[in-house]
């Protein structure tokens, strides 16, 4: 999607709020021995109650409200009876539509007690978000985006989950350009143009580099000893840098 007016900004403001409230009350209530359906129904709650809906569920059918992911299943996890245990790395991933706009937004949590190495990862990931959405600006080349991670992934070394990647939203869930990379891809000339509307959301891991397919359809995992945490936010680029629409 591209901004074509301030009713537009103001729209993907109000459902970027919106996601990234329900993200940040799911986040609160994530406690050992609820489950992953018990905080599903959570955001639903949440959901329902801003007037938004569940952009998974209307667009492609997911069998849930949120995508909530335990431990090595890092993206798509699928809410249902299974109970989170203390230690565990949970990665919760809200996206909806509100009036025909479209915000993303996801975070990873580790439930205390939480170790060092946890910590770092997640703390590592989050700056990579920071530097990627610092870079941002319209006539950008849009790869400095995965430049900005790549550089951050490595220097702390961390790998990057190659075949999960960023994506346009706004007028939907997924939409043009349909993958911006977490990593830098010098063949990619696409440049970052005003007012277009995307996510980023890298994947760093401790050695993992692919996520494949559980069998369910939905879920992506990686092999169980990698630990992998991802950090999103929906934008807006600008002439002056990136209009964040999923801060709290």
């Amino acid at each position: 999607m591209t901004v074509g007016s301030q009713e537009d900004l103001e729209q993907l403001k109000a459902v970027g709020q919106i996601v990234a409230q329900v993200l940040r009350d799911m986040g609160a209530a994530l406690e050992p021995g609820m489950t992953t359906g018990e905080l599903d129904g959570l955001g639903r709650q949440g959901l329902e109650a801003r007037g938004a809906r569940s952009a998974p569920e209307t667009t492609y059918g997911f069998p849930g409200a949120t995508c909530i992911s335990v431990n090595n299943e890092i993206a798509h996890g699928i809410p249902g009876e299974r109970r989170i245990a203390a230690g565990d790395l949970v990665n919760i991933d809200v996206s909806a539509e509100r009036n025909g706009f479209f915000a993303d937004t996801g975070a990873s949590f580790a439930v205390p007690p939480t170790t060092a190495a946890q910590r770092r990862l997640c703390q590592t990931t989050r700056k990579a978000l920071e530097r990627a959405v610092g870079v941002v600006r319209a006539g950008t080349p849009m790869n400095r985006i995965g430049k900005a991670v790549e550089k951050m992934a490595r220097q702390q070394g961390y790998t990057i989950i190659r075949n999960l990647q960023s994506h346009g939203v706004g007028g939907a869930l997924h939409e043009e350009p349909g993958y911006i990379p977490s990593y830098y891809d010098p063949a990619d000339r696409r440049v970052l143009h005003d007012g277009m509307v995307i996510t980023i959301e890298p994947f760093l891991s401790t050695g993992a580099e692919w996520a494949e397919e559980t069998g369910d359809g939905w879920t992506l995992a990686t092999p169980a000893h990698y630990m992998t945490a991802q950090y999103e936010h929906s934008l807006v680029v600008t002439r002056g840098g990136a209009i964040v629409l999923t801060v709290p």
